[in-house]
């Protein structure tokens, strides 16, 4: 092979929220002393809330480069687009030094930008010059809620409507906001090359090693519960405040971060019981460091408070709300990782730590996870048989291809629930939730045919008796 067509190998730790993707990179870094790390978290990419987003500390580092942690201005939208061109130039300089990358996150669409070198958004520089399609122009993307915007999508571009879920704000302002700048139709970019191309195995930047460290269901609720009754502890509710505000736009920048909006109401009702504190803002009597004097120390002692009181309640709920919501996400995140084995054809070395969660000890945890994943990349590096990486072996592209991505499933017994795709749908259809649910729907709707035969049966008998009375 041409050394000039040879790629450059990098390591990418992937996983679900609580699944322990930082600990493992550091734990490969201690084996792998020439090791950098590369942030792929798309709230950790943010400045603040370290808490909140659970950053790697200096301490926990321990003298490990780590790049794109903490970086970006929280108040503005950092795209895979934005993150791909800062990292592409990171992980460069890190391998034109001799060292090893390693790439860690759970936000999967930063990592495809980053590895396939096919991205939807860089088609649009090119259309947007030729474009004749007319622009949004009285319409202010930020004024409309989430139902609105997918239907105002709907009207520009049903297929590209078509191709996400209702709910996703997050594409749904992006698809809008590309057709409002560029005059672009969105579903114009899911044609040619770069439709067919993105993400794909056989279309790597990088040779890559993707490791993806897992545990059981169980295991990882509990510890996502844990953490954040830690986070809480940590001073999570002080980081909060100090970003608050009301009426804020959570679908933009480091706000939309799970464990922000879930405070909102909580927060709304606090401020308006500590008049006080409100009056002092208004009247400009108070500085904002006094101010936080005075209301933080109140916060930690809502949640201690044996007092059954409104705010107590509230904070309660959030909290739940957090737990609840980070739950939803790794569920999310595990789905998705799925899909990049089944859909795109990823190669990826699979890490059940459960044995690991269920000890919780340092040698549990570098026995049923460390060890193998060393072994893992020193076969990666060394290019040992029965290795396989992203370039080791050809891929079945029509398989790949035929993939049903964009048909949207509506689940009528699940409260009408949206799914994408053949794939998604099938793994919905044979949840134990949904076959309950149907059943319940079958039974309830053979009732009701039943009471409609009947009642038809009844009017027939009344109708005859009146017709045969003399």
């Amino acid at each position: 092979m041409d050394v000039a067509t040879v790629k450059k190998k990098v390591i990418v730790v992937m996983g679900a929220t609580g699944a322990g993707k930082s600990r493992l990179a550091l734990s490969l870094a201690s084996h792998f002393p020439a090791v950098e790390i590369i942030n792929a978290d798309s709230m950790q990419v943010y400045r603040g809330l370290d808490v909140l987003t659970n950053k790697i500390t200096p301490a926990e580092s321990q003298g490990v480069p780590n790049h794109l942690l903490g970086n970006i201005d929280p108040s503005v939208e950092f795209t895979c687009k934005d993150f791909r061109d800062l990292a592409i130039p990171i992980i460069d300089d890190v391998l034109s030094r001799n060292r090893l990358p390693i790439i860690v996150g759970g936000t999967n669409y930063y990592i495809q930008a980053l590895v396939s070198p096919y991205l939807a958004d860089d088609v649009v520089e090119d259309m947007a010059e030729d474009s004749r399609i007319s622009r949004l122009t009285d319409v202010d993307l930020n004024d409309i809620n989430s139902a609105s915007a997918f239907k105002l999508l709907n009207e520009i571009d049903p297929i590209a409507a078509n191709r996400i879920h209702p709910n996703d704000q997050r594409k749904i302002q992006h698809y809008l906001s590309l057709y409002s700048t560029s005059g672009i139709l969105p579903s114009t970019l899911f044609l040619g090359d770069t439709s067919r191309k993105w993400g794909r195995a056989d279309n790597f930047r990088y040779n890559c090693c993707f490791i993806w460290v897992d545990a059981a269901l169980p295991l990882l609720d509990r510890y996502v519960n844990d953490r954040v009754d830690s986070m809480i502890a940590a001073g999570l509710l002080n980081e909060v405040f100090d970003i608050y505000k009301p009426k804020s736009d959570y679908t933009r920048g480091l706000k939309q971060a799970i464990g922000v909006r879930e405070f909102d109401e909580f927060f709304r009702a606090y401020f308006a019981a500590d008049s006080s504190w409100v009056n002092s803002l208004t009247n400009d009597q108070v500085s904002s460091d006094d101010a936080n004097m005075f209301t933080k120390p109140k916060l930690s002692g809502i949640l201690n408070s044996h007092d059954s009181n409104t705010l107590r309640a509230l904070l309660i709920e959030a909290i739940d709300k957090f737990k609840a919501n980070t739950r939803k996400l790794l569920r999310r995140q595990r789905r998705r990782l799925n899909r990049l084995k089944s859909d795109f054809g990823w190669k990826m070395q699979y890490i059940d730590a459960t044995k690991a969660f269920q000890d919780e000890s340092d040698n549990s945890w570098s026995v049923w996870v460390v060890e193998p994943c060393v072994k893992i990349v020193r076969s990666f590096l060394l290019e040992q048989p029965g290795f396989l990486s992203s370039t080791g072996a050809p891929y079945n592209v029509l398989h790949l291809t035929s993939k049903d991505l964009c048909t949207q499933y509506v689940c009528e017994a699940c409260g009408n629930r949206v799914l994408r795709g053949a794939h998604e749908w099938e793994q919905h259809r044979r949840g134990r939730v949904h076959k309950k649910r149907a059943s319940r729907l079958n039974k309830c709707q053979r009732t009701f045919s039943v009471d409609q035969q009947a009642a038809k049966s009844a009017d027939g008998e009344l109708n005859s008796t009146f017709c045969n009375s003399p």
